[in-house]
């Protein structure tokens, strides 16, 4: 998928065109920014990238892009104890922000997905603690 310049996109000496992976890179950076967001739930795909030792930043981020505006789609992993409702709309705010002021486009929409709640790591630890020293 390609985007075709705006008015603003074309200047004197050429055309300036921004890939709708760009889009996705901004979107999945500013989504993992929010507090209380674990990480990016991408699927299939996203996994076998991770396993084979490449960070994909755009993973879990999907973007439908025009003209003029965007739309996109993230599908986040919320760490437990944090209010869900209020996660989502924060990262919604924080994904149309960065998109917009990056690349001047407008956002139209930013559909969060919650696939899953994980517990922070630093609690399990503290779990297994408890446990040893309870047992002699």
């Amino acid at each position: 998928m390609s985007t075709l310049p705006t008015e603003f996109e074309r200047t004197d000496i050429g055309e300036i065109q921004i890939a709708p992976e760009v889009i996705e890179v901004i979107a999945g950076l500013s989504t993992v920014e929010v507090k209380g967001v674990a990480g990016m739930s991408g699927g299939f795909a996203g996994g076998i990238a991770e396993l084979l030792g490449r960070k994909n930043l755009s993973k879990g981020v999907k973007v439908e892009v025009g003209q003029r505006e965007a739309a996109v789609d993230v599908s986040i992993i919320v760490e437990y104890g944090n209010r869900i409702p209020e996660v989502a709309t924060e990262v919604q705010r924080n994904v149309k922000r960065s998109i917009e002021q990056m690349t001047g486009l407008s956002v139209v929409e930013v559909n969060v997905h919650i696939h899953d709640v994980i517990f922070k790591p630093a609690d399990k630890a503290e779990e297994t603690t408890d446990l040893s020293n309870r047992v002699k």
